[in-house]
């Protein structure tokens, strides 16, 4: 069975739970099955509230910013989201910095 965490096909049980030799990611069976569904690429913000293209977020933290003299700040509203594959998930535009990705481990649902 994968493991739900790195994806690794090794995944084994040692007779009550299933274990990942890879990550070391331990996990219930039934469990699995429920972070399965959920797993098919749906971004979640920091509170696990699901995104959607053209959503609106709110920053919850500064942000640096490389080449910017100051800092995207905590409560910035970002309009019209996309989401997008890679580390960075949400692609958008802020105003006074121009387009940018950000990681939905920073913004909530606005």
């Amino acid at each position: 069975m994968p493991c739900p965490a790195c994806i690794s096909p090794y995944g084994y049980s040692d007779g009550t739970r299933l274990n990942c030799p890879e990550c070391g990611h331990v996990w219930d069976a039934d469990t699995h099955q429920e972070a399965a569904d959920e797993s098919d690429d749906s971004v979640f913000d920091v509170n696990g509230t699901p995104l959607a293209d053209g959503d609106s977020v709110i920053v919850i933290k500064n942000l640096p910013v490389k080449g910017a003299p100051k800092p995207v700040k905590a409560g910035t509203k970002v309009k019209n989201i996309r989401l997008s594959d890679g580390d960075h998930n949400i692609a958008c535009k802020i105003d006074g910095f121009g387009a940018m990705g950000l990681k939905s481990e920073f913004v909530k649902k606005a």
